[in-house]
């Protein structure tokens, strides 16, 4: 069975990965576009922030006689009549199945004087891939301010780490609040509150207009309000845009991603396929890599004769918690948060708001369970919720108790530390790993979180799980020391 799959990020090695590992009759050529294997995108904004270096995003790539991988050659031309695939050194690639896992782009707006024939002006960035995340910090010793256009999560996360690294920092942003996708009036004015103490200015409903250039290097931007603000650093988080080029010119439908049904084919062309950010499912697309990595595991699932679970609907993923990795500034999102009308019947929520320290806790409840929630400025409680949702563990019958006493008399609780979990608890969420399997793993003999990762994929996500990783391991060392006489 020879299979192309065309980009080789994140989704794209994963899918390889477990192929390879799972189907002895695949044989698999990949094309990425990049000049290196695959990396970590998620943690790119704590590169930025200098809580991550490069060199740390690495991750591992297939290694068999079986797979093909070909960094930095990319596909330029799908012919779907002959069933190849054509690269940009011009050479032929046959394929019995074709995956597109190309992700996405950065959405650049339309903004006067960003770009010359060259390029972006020299100042001017996104953060997209790794050679992004290089450029913003070669800029940094020259820079004093900066200005971050979109005050979604990535634009936090960028604003929240240029300012800690001493930048005086504007944070522009078009709709009346920040990540108006994920929370409320409420929230969002906490989370603004929480911002301005960091040191970053919020200017919303309002967007970049212009951007002025002295000798060649941007040093202002204008707003559409008509205020001018100097800048030495302008980064664009203005959202992304489903790479479907190739696609498109194959014929393929797409809409605003590559149009798959729920076996993740193509109606267009059943031997053709697409997963991850390109992807346009019937159950609708997270953004978060969590949804990507499962559309792998569905396809060679499907491939090779396993059971496959039926695609959640987005909003019901319990690995759609949206976290916001931001220096100073704790932001968790979950579920129905923040998309929802109060008034509907069958649902309940609580709420609990505290400007003056920057907190604000809701939870919203239908038929006994966790069903979403929004957490601002409480990293422990947001921890709570955040297993209770994805374990699904029954709530009180006054769901104020979630906020005023987290978890307490919930029944079965979560665990309040990850010594106290039981072996069947995920610990890291982003790929469903459980303490099980990371504690047999330190047993086999992995004796640092890079070890782990390779064994079990934990902490290869967003890292947050990273910290329990240690502290698993760290307890099973402590445990091999003989106790000392008395």
């Amino acid at each position: 069975m020879r299979i192309v799959v065309i980009g080789h990020g994140m989704v794209g090695s994963r899918l390889v990965e477990d192929l390879i590992a799972r189907d002895q009759d695949a044989y698999v050529t990949v094309l990425g576009r990049e000049p290196h294997g695959p990396y970590n995108r998620v943690l790119l904004s704590s590169v930025v922030a200098g809580k991550s270096d490069p060199a740390m995003l690495a991750m591992s790539a297939v290694d068999s006689e079986r797979a093909r991988v070909l960094d930095g050659i990319h596909a330029v031309d799908v012919d779907r009549a002959a069933r190849t695939v054509t690269d940009s050194r011009g050479d032929v690639h046959a394929y019995d199945r074709l995956v597109f896992a190309t992700g996405s782009a950065a959405r650049i707006p339309d903004i006067l004087g960003i770009a010359t024939d060259r390029g972006l002006v020299p100042g001017v960035s996104v953060l997209k891939d790794l050679a992004d995340a290089e450029g913003i910090l070669a800029r940094l010793p020259k820079s004093r301010r900066a200005v971050v256009l979109g005050a979604g999560v990535l634009g936090l996360e960028v604003a929240t780490g240029l300012a800690a690294r001493g930048l005086t920092v504007t944070l522009v942003h078009h709709s009346d609040r920040v990540m108006e996708r994920q929370l409320g009036d409420a929230a969002a004015q906490i989370a603004t509150g929480s911002l301005s103490r960091l040191g970053v200015r919020v200017v919303t409903g309002s967007s970049v207009a212009q951007a002025i250039d002295r000798r060649g290097q941007l040093s202002a931007v204008r707003l559409t309000d008509g205020t001018e603000v100097l800048t030495d650093l302008l980064v664009m988080c203005a959202g992304t845009i489903p790479e479907a080029t190739l696609a498109r010119r194959a014929g393929l439908a797409c809409e605003r991603g590559i149009v798959v049904g729920s076996d993740l084919a193509s109606p267009t062309d059943p031997a053709v396929f697409a997963i991850g950010d390109c992807a346009q499912p019937p159950e609708g697309g997270t953004g978060l890599v969590a949804q990507g990595w499962d559309q792998a595991t569905r396809l060679v699932d499907a491939w090779t004769g396993a059971s496959v679970p039926v695609a959640r609907p987005a909003h019901d993923d319990p690995t759609s918690i949206v976290r916001v990795k931001a220096s100073g500034l704790d932001v968790v999102t979950m579920g129905l948060s923040g998309k929802f009308e109060h008034g509907e019947r069958e649902l309940r929520a609580v709420r609990l708001a505290d400007p003056s320290i920057g907190r604000f806790v809701e939870v919203v409840v239908s038929h006994g369970l966790l069903v979403g929630a929004t957490v601002v400025g409480d990293k422990d409680c947001a921890a709570q919720l955040s297993a209770m949702y994805t374990r699904m563990i029954p709530v009180p019958a006054d769901p104020a108790h979630l906020i005023i006493r987290p978890l307490a008399g919930a029944g079965p609780a979560a665990a309040a530390s990850v010594e106290d979990m039981d072996d069947a608890d995920t610990v890291c969420q982003c790929n469903t790993v459980t303490k099980g399997r990371i504690c047999a793993a330190i047993a086999d003999g992995c004796d640092s979180v890079e070890d782990v990762a390779k064994a079990t994929r934990a902490s290869t996500g967003c890292g947050d799980c990273r910290a329990n990783v240690t502290r698993l391991i760290e307890a099973a060392a402590h445990d091999k020391v003989p106790a000392l006489a008395g």
